[in-house]
């Protein structure tokens, strides 16, 4: 699908891009506050929630996010780009609004899992839309640089902000964060509609239920026959795509503590470097944009993979602050590789049709690895110690390594 829009213009910066990224950086924002700085204190001290529940929010909501990725991407070329992406958006003020105004557990956990399922739309959306507007520049991987720096900075920046407002009341933080929603909500009425060249799946009223369900049906089984015949990659794409996360996964749950209990580092010299390392990999991502649309993604990608499983595996053997300090600065600039870099690789793959549920469909195999790495990574604490977890995610980055010299093979560089 493409965004027949009068919006769209040759240059980045067009209002499209421009809305998507303002957009991006809120819903970050608003689920990076909710999941890191309110909802685990909230629930745990103001609702007296169990541990339990609140891990089935919590899961509830990556879950939903998860699964409904690849049917977020088929809607988009049915229904248009602007009303499968307010549509998410209205979820999400929903699930916002069950969080801040109703507190029951039952309700809690409906909201968490409709904070997930409301914000699913939203990667593949951006997706689609940074296709559009780099189509004839051919910077999408520029562009990916400077809407990863908007996803990291609402994701670093609101628990950070929110921490500031949760010591006065948490009345005015949810009061915030519905403002936040309803900005993006109206934002994203200012995108482009349906390009008008798709068949929309809903049936006619005349045709009642079953000639809906049966159009539906039909629709599927369509798209899924043209991607099965028009999307050609090597099979070791989707380990990769599950590994690239995976590695990741390894690590969120266990950083904290690691650095906590084996480093001994304070928890200010712990935010001094996830700065620095955050820091470094947020610098780096436009600049390498730039470079990987101007040479292209094999170098910086084998760079990226290479460097951040040995950085990762000195990590875990190392006790010296110093090269601490040096191993998180190298795992930044990995990252700075990665991150923009990936996602232009995968643009290359994507068949002209169905771009949407194919885009949704490899955000959905990421998914997974974020969603089983976390749960690893505590088996590999509890059985085999604190830097299992660590020399798991180097050796995940390792073998990404190697699976990317496969997929970087000219026959595997371009779609169909």
């Amino acid at each position: 699908m493409k965004l027949t829009s009068k919006l769209v213009n040759k240059s980045l910066l067009t209002p499209t891009f421009v809305c998507l990224w303002i957009i991006m950086f809120l819903v970050e924002f608003v689920k990076g506050s909710l999941l890191v700085s309110v909802l685990p204190v909230y629930m745990g001290d103001v609702l007296k929630v169990s541990a339990f529940l609140i891990g089935l929010s919590f899961s509830l909501q990556y879950i939903g996010d998860n699964l409904f990725r690849s049917p977020a991407g088929w809607l988009v070329e049915r229904l248009g780009f602007r009303m499968t992406m307010a549509a998410g958006l209205l979820i999400t003020l929903g699930a916002v609004l069950i969080l801040s105004f109703i507190k029951t557990v039952g309700f809690i956990v409906l909201g968490c899992a409709l904070l997930g399922i409301g914000t699913a739309p939203l990667w593949p959306c951006v997706m689609m839309g940074i296709s559009a507007v780099t189509e004839e520049k051919k910077n999408f991987g520029t562009a990916m640089g400077v809407i990863q720096i908007s996803s990291l900075g609402g994701t670093g920046l609101g628990p950070i902000i929110i921490n500031f407002l949760v010591s006065k009341s948490y009345t005015l933080v949810f009061w915030f964060l519905l403002a936040c929603m309803v900005v993006v909500v109206i934002i994203s009425l200012f995108l482009p509609g349906k390009s008008g060249n798709k068949q929309v799946y809903v049936a006619s009223k005349s045709e009642g239920r079953q000639g809906r369900l049966r159009t539906l049906l039909q629709n599927i089984r369509q798209t899924l026959h043209h991607i099965r015949h028009n999307l050609k990659v090597s099979p070791f794409l989707y380990p990769a795509l599950f590994l690239q996360t995976f590695a990741i996964g390894l690590l969120t749950p266990v950083i904290t503590l690691y650095v906590r209990t084996e480093l001994g580092l304070s928890p200010e010299a712990y935010s001094a470097m996830l700065i620095v390392g955050g820091g470094i990999a947020v610098a780096g991502l436009i600049p390498v944009g730039k470079l990987v649309d101007r040479y292209g993604t094999s170098l910086f990608l084998n760079i990226g993979f290479a460097s951040a499983a040995i950085s990762i595996f000195l990590f875990a053997l190392t006790r010296s602050i110093p090269i601490v300090w040096i191993l998180v600065s190298l795992i930044g600039l990995s990252y700075s590789c990665i991150l923009p870099t990936w996602d232009t690789m995968l643009s290359h793959l994507i068949p002209e049709r169905e771009k949407g549920t194919v885009w949704g469909f490899f955000l959905t195999i990421q998914g997974f690895g974020m969603i089983i790495g976390p749960i690893v990574s505590g088996k590999l604490w509890d059985l085999l110690g604190p830097s299992a977890p660590f020399l798991a995610s180097a050796c995940s980055m390792g073998l990404l390594f190697f699976v990317h010299l496969i997929l970087s093979r000219p026959r595997y560089q371009s779609a169909s």
